[in-house]
């Protein structure tokens, strides 16, 4: 399976249950679209700060490889602290 599927797969299910709050004419849940664009910025920010400090993968690390498990960021940090 290719690495992008799950983002596809991810806006395709958003897209159907737009569809359906439309059809339904339920407001969405959705934060505004300027604090959509905020996050945006964050994981921009974050990409250049990476990109100056020499890593390669800047896109696969901000995007794919994001963990919220503490022991996955303190593994994170020792390697970026050794290398």
């Amino acid at each position: 399976m290719p690495s992008y599927t799950p983002y596809i797969l991810s806006l395709a299910v958003g897209l159907g249950i737009g569809v359906i709050y439309g059809l339904l004419a339920v407001k969405s849940p959705a934060p505004p679209i300027i604090a959509l664009l905020g996050l945006l910025g964050i994981l921009a920010g974050e990409a250049a700060v990476q990109w100056l400090r020499g890593d390669k993968n800047v896109v696969q690390s901000c995007l794919h490889e994001k963990s919220f498990s503490t022991a996955a960021r303190l593994n994170d940090a020792a390697d970026r602290k050794n290398s």
